[in-house]
C-alpha cells in the first residue's frame, strides 16, 4: 500500500485527507491511502516511518511547518526563502531514505491569483503578517508587485504599517488587497479586517485566504464596491495538486 499523509496537531477533519481519499477513489488508485498523522510533538515525526514502510509523500500543517525543517535532508529554494515547508517528498537513495521539503502554498496562491491580475495591479496591501503571509509575499515579489503589510504585532518591520495608517488614498493606490488573517472564518463570519472599504472600486481585486464561508464579509464589502473577489478554496486545491505533482515527479 502506497501511503501518503498529513502531519500536524490537532488535525480534526482535515482538508487533505478528504481531498486525497476522494482523488484516489476517483482515479482507481486502490493501492493508495492517505493517513492523518496527528502527533503532539514534532519529536515523534521519525516514528511514523516505523509504522508505515512505504510512505510516498507527506503534507505538513500547523504547528509544524517550520519545526519540520530540521528533520529534512534538503529544502527547496522557495521553501527555504519562505521559511516554511508544507510538502515532503521521501526519496530512496543508495545511502538510504532522504527527505526533501517544499512549500506548495506558494504554487497554489500564484495559480489562483494570477488569472485575476492585469497591468493595473502593481501595488498590493497584505492584511496580516503571520505565517500565511509569507507565501503571499514570496509570490508578490516574484510577480514584481510592490506590497505593504498591515500588522498588529508590537514591532514593525520593513514594508509593514499599522491598520490605522491605512488611508483611503492608500487603498485607491493599491488595487490588490489580500486577507492573510483568519478574520471572517466560520463561525466568526461577522468579522473582517478594519480598512476603509468605501475607497475600493471596480479595478480592485480582493483575495481572501479564508475559504469557509465561501464569501467572507471582507469579500462582500469589496463586491458591493464593484471589486472582483476570490476565496482561498482554489488555492487549497492547487497546493494539493502541486504536492501530488511533486510526489510523482
Amino acid at each position: 500500500m502506497k501511503t501518503f499523509g498529513l502531519i500536524g496537531f490537532p488535525l480534526g477533519h482535515s482538508f487533505s485527507k478528504k481531498y486525497f481519499t476522494e482523488k484516489f477513489e476517483h482515479e482507481g488508485l486502490s493501492d493508495h491511502q492517505y493517513v492523518n498523522f496527528e502527533i503532539d510533538s514534532i519529536a515523534k515525526f521519525p516514528s511514523i516511518f516505523d509504522l508505515h514502510d512505504n510512505i510516498c509523500g507527506l503534507n505538513c500543517t500547523i504547528p509544524y511547518k517550520q519545526q519540520i525543517m530540521t528533520f529534512l535532508h534538503e529544502i527547496d529554494e522557495a521553501a527555504s526563502q519562505v521559511g516554511a515547508v508544507n510538502t515532503i517528498k521521501p526519496i530512496t537513495t543508495h545511502e538510504g531514505l532522504r527527505l526533501k521539503g517544499y512549500n506548495t502554498d506558494i504554487i497554489g496562491f500564484e495559480r489562483s491569483l494570477s488569472p485575476l491580475l492585469n497591468e493595473k495591479h502593481r501595488k498590493a496591501l497584505i492584511l496580516g503578517t503571520g505565517g500565511a503571509s509569507k507565501a503571499v509575499k514570496y509570490v508578490l515579489r516574484k510577480l514584481g508587485i510592490d506590497y505593504l503589510s498591515a500588522s498588529v504585532e508590537p514591532d514593525l518591520f520593513e514594508h509593514e504599517i499599522r491598520y490605522n495608517n491605512i488611508s483611503e488614498t492608500m487603498i485607491k493606490e493599491r488595487l490588490l488587497i489580500i486577507n492573510a488573517t483568519p478574520l471572517g472564518t466560520f463561525p466568526n463570519t461577522d468579522q473582517c479586517p478594519a480598512i476603509p472599504y468605501k475607497a475600493i472600486g471596480p479595478d480592485h481585486v480582493l483575495f481572501d485566504l479564508v475559504y469557509n464561508p465561501a464569501e467572507t464579509l471582507f469579500m462582500k464589502k469589496g463586491t458591493i464596491q464593484g471589486a472582483k473577489s476570490k476565496n482561498g478554496l482554489e488555492m487549497l486545491h492547487e497546493q494539493a495538486n502541486a504536492a501530488w505533482e511533486i510526489w510523482n515527479a
